[in-house]
């Protein structure tokens, strides 16, 4: 007798939105999706962090444009004083929101427009909870770009080695690890062990606070393509 068929848990989901017809509007339609039980609501950046502290979702979709704690301070918060804590990705209306390069840098997983279809949001949030990036790089060179002089940061570039540095920009066009090892022609563990050189020399809480300040150095310049 054949044996049934071994499906994988659901990624559960914390929607966290000031606005309650947007919050209940994702609720409805993300719960529809395979894969994705929606666990909860959080009105505030405050809520936010006690609801995903108490209900222990995988992964937090957080706007960041709150009262009481905005999603950065949210996501800092959550991220530094969880033990085990989820993924978080940062859901917004414009492209361009400066604080979403803050959010990543404060240790988001990634990020996902308010307009884009609901099954692309879903699909954002399974890659997080598998423990990829979700990464849009032009989108994210722009917002870099458009932040204020004086806020890039340097990058140790003596610490990366070339091959480290030659990682890191396939990274920020958004490539995968299997995607970056094809190009390199080397294993993937090849490439797993180079992106975590990149991490801990940059001091990255993950990939994408890496590509973040791959972007702010200079390193990788807005339309970078590989």
């Amino acid at each position: 007798m054949p044996l049934p068929p071994v499906t994988s848990p659901a990624v559960t989901l914390l929607i966290a939105d000031d606005e309650e017809v947007t919050r209940s509007g994702l609720r409805m339609l993300l719960a529809a999706q395979p894969g994705i039980t929606v666990v909860g609501e959080a009105a505030d950046g405050v809520e936010a962090v006690e609801r995903a502290q108490s209900l222990r979702p995988d992964v937090v979709l957080m706007d960041v444009r709150m009262p009481r704690r905005n999603g950065i301070e949210a996501t800092r918060q959550l991220l530094a004083e969880t033990a085990d804590p989820p993924k978080v990705v940062v859901i917004t209306t414009f492209e361009n929101d400066g604080y979403v390069t803050a959010a990543l840098s404060a240790g988001a997983s990634g990020f996902v427009l308010k307009r884009l279809p609901v099954r692309q949001i879903a699909e954002a949030v399974r890659v997080v909870a598998a423990g990829e990036a979700v990464l849009f790089p032009a989108a994210l060179g722009r917002m870099v770009a458009a932040r204020p002089l004086g806020s890039a940061q340097a990058l140790p570039h003596a610490a990366l080695t070339g091959r480290e540095e030659e990682v890191l920009r396939l990274m920020a066009t958004g490539l995968s690890n299997p995607e970056i090892a094809e190009s390199l022609t080397v294993s993937l563990e090849t490439v797993k062990t180079h992106v975590g050189n990149v991490l801990t020399k940059l001091g990255a809480h993950n990939r994408t606070h890496a590509v973040v300040i791959a972007y702010e150095s200079g390193l990788v310049v807005p339309g970078f393509a590989g």
